[in-house]
């Protein structure tokens, strides 16, 4: 695309139509994140054993929140779209279709999240850490109906434009998760020092926290009258509940394959050691920081992409699309010059051990390289399901990371003897990161593809916009 496309007055215009529709979702975003770091950094000054039992239960909790995501992220491209037609009276039935699958979704997600505690029962852990962290994730299981029925909200809210509840309802969870860790972990007023299960009680008391806040906010604001989904009782229709399913499934399932391939890696790598385990942890919770930014931005576009599609206007999806990829991709060179210069610093401030420190600065030097192809792929699929097509991202990612990422991680990360080809000695947590950056790679050249393709193929209906109309429409 050439350098002039980014020059002109309507990309101007739309980067910054997105950017105030993505920059409140990115502080929310970074306060959510900003709730592990302070997990991760404060167990980690609590002990040794408490930062590798709180990352292995937050591996695990990652992949099912990450993969409830997902699933629940149908609402966000068909709410936009309704809104882009101008079809609001359709909304408040949808929301709560959503709800009910929200609910269901998240009752099986807290039985899936209990059986994986048993995960940990196979694995060679020091005894104490393997019981905090199955202890962990029986505590914050019984988050997920909850967290479920937020990103619903969360979807719902995005859609309509109205970013800046889940901005203040974040950071304020964000300052009672500090709080609960401080009293909790180290046992302040007169309460016992829980150690690493203080993060998980933490956890469990923000995510009710986020619910019931947004539910209290959009009970009183004037943007959700139009549009309010419980003003009235409505039971489960299953015909709705499918549709939403057949949208959200797909980005479930991708989303578990990339979230599966970087939290396995702290079941695998346990082995090696709670070193190995906690500065993986360490340069997965930063990346995981960062990568807050090309999400919010891919989020919002979403709700554009929709609402242009829900207006008969595929000229203007794709405008928009590119440039929200654009966007990201500069936004990525900014984050991987950062990471690459100031990796010990970064590693220093999780933890006082070392030789924790010295193995995630050096971990974190992989996360650097990977930030394009990361910003790339987040950005390209999200405006891929802004057209609501789910599926062939899926089985972009699931190739990527289950077909590259595990296996070429796993030989390099294990060395099995049984392979005629592997490495002299195991690589551990080092050969796993080199594959996510494989990974990752291969997503984003798939995803850019196949973005391409179908945004032109849309355009094959009505006749494409000049650019000084799509300039209006951004304002």
């Amino acid at each position: 695309m050439p350098l002039r496309f980014f020059r002109s007055p309507a990309v101007r215009t739309e980067t910054a139509a997105l950017w105030r529709l993505a920059w409140p979702m990115l502080i929310g975003q970074l306060a959510a994140v900003g709730m592990a770091v302070a997990d991760v950094a404060m167990a980690g000054h609590a002990s040794a054993n408490d930062l590798a039992a709180v990352s292995l239960g937050a591996s695990v909790w990652s992949i099912v929140i990450v993969t409830l995501m997902g699933v629940m992220m149908s609402v966000n491209p068909t709410v936009a779209h309704h809104v882009g037609a101008e079809e609001y009276h359709r909304i408040p039935h949808l929301v709560r279709q959503a709800l009910w699958k929200a609910l269901g979704i998240g009752l099986l997600a807290f039985v899936a999240a209990n059986a994986c505690a048993l995960v940990f029962d196979g694995m060679k852990l020091e005894p104490e850490v393997r019981e905090m962290a199955k202890r962990f994730l029986h505590v914050v299981s019984f988050a997920l109906p909850a967290f479920s029925c937020y990103r619903v909200l969360y979807g719902y809210s995005a859609s309509l434009n109205q970013v800046k509840p889940m901005m203040v309802i974040a950071l304020a969870a964000l300052a009672l998760n500090i709080v609960l860790n401080w009293v909790l972990i180290y046992g302040h007023f007169g309460l016992p020092r829980m150690g690493g299960l203080g993060c998980a009680v933490a956890t469990l008391v923000c995510v009710w926290f986020n619910l019931l806040a947004l539910l209290a906010w959009m009970r009183r604001a004037p943007a959700y009258r139009r549009t309010w989904p419980l003003d009235r009782w409505e039971g489960p229709h299953w015909r709705e509940i499918r549709t939403l399913l057949k949208i959200g499934l797909p980005i479930g399932v991708t989303y578990f394959a990339e979230s599966s391939a970087f939290g396995l890696i702290a079941l695998l790598v346990a082995e090696f050691g709670a070193a190995q385990v906690a500065a993986h942890q360490i340069a997965l919770n930063f990346s995981s920081l960062v990568f807050m930014l090309p999400l919010s931005l891919g989020v919002a576009l979403i709700t554009r992409i929709g609402h242009a599609l829900g207006e008969g206007d595929p000229a203007a999806a794709r405008f928009r699309a590119w440039v929200g990829v654009g966007l990201s991709f500069g936004f990525a060179i900014l984050s991987a010059s950062f990471i690459a210069l100031f990796n010990r610093q970064i590693a220093a401030a999780y933890t006082s051990d070392a030789a924790v420190a010295a193995l995630a600065a050096h971990l974190l030097v992989f996360a650097a390289v990977f930030q394009l192809s990361d910003a790339t792929q987040v950005s390209t699929s999200c405006a891929i399901r802004g057209y609501k097509v789910t599926r062939p991202p899926m089985v972009i990612h699931m190739t990527a990371f289950w077909g590259f990422s595990l296996p070429l991680g796993c030989v390099l990360g294990l060395a099995p003897s049984w392979l005629p080809w592997r490495p002299a000695a195991p690589m551990a947590a080092e050969g796993f990161w080199i594959a996510l950056v494989v990974g990752l790679t291969v997503a984003a050249g798939g995803l850019t593809w196949f973005l391409d393709h179908l945004s032109r193929k849309r355009l094959a209906g009505p006749a494409p916009l000049d650019q000084a109309r799509m300039a209006n429409r951004a304002a």
